[in-house]
Protein backbone atom coordinates (compact mmCIF):
# COMPACT_ATOMS: atom_id res chain seq x y z
CA UNK A 1 0.00 0.00 0.00
CA UNK A 2 1.10 3.45 -0.54
CA UNK A 3 1.48 6.07 2.04
CA UNK A 4 -1.38 8.68 2.42
CA UNK A 5 0.39 12.00 1.71
CA UNK A 6 -0.65 14.12 4.35
CA UNK A 7 -1.22 18.26 3.63
CA UNK A 8 -0.26 20.92 5.58
CA UNK A 9 -2.98 21.31 7.90
CA UNK A 10 -3.23 17.48 8.29
CA UNK A 11 0.60 17.51 8.96
CA UNK A 12 -0.12 20.12 11.68
CA UNK A 13 -2.84 18.16 13.14
CA UNK A 14 -0.11 14.82 13.19
CA UNK A 15 2.33 17.57 15.12
CA UNK A 16 -0.03 18.67 17.59
CA UNK A 17 -0.84 14.96 18.21
CA UNK A 18 2.37 14.06 18.75
CA UNK A 19 2.96 17.03 21.20
CA UNK A 20 -0.13 15.81 23.18
CA UNK A 21 1.42 12.37 23.44
CA UNK A 22 5.35 13.02 25.01
CA UNK A 23 4.67 10.75 27.91
CA UNK A 24 5.99 7.02 27.57
CA UNK A 25 2.88 5.19 29.32
CA UNK A 26 0.61 7.36 27.74
CA UNK A 27 2.53 6.71 24.04
CA UNK A 28 2.41 2.48 25.36
CA UNK A 29 -0.97 2.68 26.77
CA UNK A 30 -2.11 4.33 23.09
CA UNK A 31 -0.11 1.92 21.16
CA UNK A 32 -2.30 -0.83 22.92
CA UNK A 33 -5.38 1.39 22.80
CA UNK A 34 -6.00 2.26 19.88
CA UNK A 35 -5.76 -0.67 17.44
CA UNK A 36 -8.32 -2.48 20.24
CA UNK A 37 -10.87 0.58 19.27
CA UNK A 38 -10.03 0.32 15.89
CA UNK A 39 -10.05 -3.19 15.54
CA UNK A 40 -13.46 -3.27 17.36
CA UNK A 41 -15.66 -1.92 14.57
CA UNK A 42 -15.16 -4.64 11.62
CA UNK A 43 -15.55 -7.39 14.86
CA UNK A 44 -18.68 -5.49 15.99
CA UNK A 45 -20.14 -5.91 12.23
CA UNK A 46 -20.91 -9.00 12.92
CA UNK A 47 -23.83 -10.38 15.72
CA UNK A 48 -21.64 -13.04 17.39
CA UNK A 49 -18.35 -10.18 17.31
CA UNK A 50 -20.56 -7.81 19.01
CA UNK A 51 -20.11 -8.76 22.77
CA UNK A 52 -16.08 -9.14 21.94
CA UNK A 53 -16.25 -5.89 20.30
CA UNK A 54 -17.45 -3.96 23.03
CA UNK A 55 -15.37 -5.25 25.27
CA UNK A 56 -12.60 -4.23 22.62
CA UNK A 57 -13.91 -0.44 22.60
CA UNK A 58 -14.45 0.09 26.42
CA UNK A 59 -10.99 -1.54 27.54
CA UNK A 60 -9.18 0.34 24.33
CA UNK A 61 -10.87 3.67 25.53
CA UNK A 62 -9.84 2.23 29.29
CA UNK A 63 -5.91 2.67 28.28
CA UNK A 64 -6.07 5.80 26.19
CA UNK A 65 -7.49 7.63 29.45
CA UNK A 66 -5.28 6.33 31.78
CA UNK A 67 -2.89 7.35 29.18
CA UNK A 68 -3.79 10.66 29.63
CA UNK A 69 -3.73 10.09 33.51
CA UNK A 70 0.20 9.86 33.11
CA UNK A 71 0.66 12.66 30.23
CA UNK A 72 -1.73 15.29 32.54
CA UNK A 73 -3.69 16.36 29.34
CA UNK A 74 -6.95 15.95 27.76
CA UNK A 75 -7.28 13.60 25.17
CA UNK A 76 -6.71 15.65 22.00
CA UNK A 77 -10.03 14.33 20.57
CA UNK A 78 -12.17 16.81 22.88
CA UNK A 79 -11.33 19.80 21.01
CA UNK A 80 -11.04 18.20 17.65
CA UNK A 81 -12.55 15.31 16.50
CA UNK A 82 -10.47 14.81 13.37
CA UNK A 83 -7.45 13.48 16.06
CA UNK A 84 -9.65 10.32 16.35
CA UNK A 85 -8.17 9.82 12.86
CA UNK A 86 -4.96 11.45 13.48
CA UNK A 87 -4.47 8.82 16.42
CA UNK A 88 -4.26 6.29 14.24
CA UNK A 89 -2.25 7.47 11.61
CA UNK A 90 0.22 8.61 14.97
CA UNK A 91 0.11 4.36 15.92
CA UNK A 92 0.79 3.25 12.47
CA UNK A 93 3.91 5.49 12.64
CA UNK A 94 4.98 4.51 16.27
CA UNK A 95 4.49 0.53 15.22
CA UNK A 96 6.35 1.27 11.62
CA UNK A 97 3.79 0.74 9.45
CA UNK A 98 4.18 4.36 7.45
CA UNK A 99 0.96 4.57 5.98
CA UNK A 100 1.44 8.11 6.19
CA UNK A 101 3.54 10.11 4.57
CA UNK A 102 4.73 13.54 5.99
CA UNK A 103 7.11 14.78 3.67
Amino acid sequence: MLPIKLNKEWKQLLQSYKNDHQDPRNQWCHKVGIPMIAASIPVGATILGLPLAVSMFSVGWGFQFAGHLFEGKKPSFVDDKRMLLVGLAWWSEKVGLNVVKTE
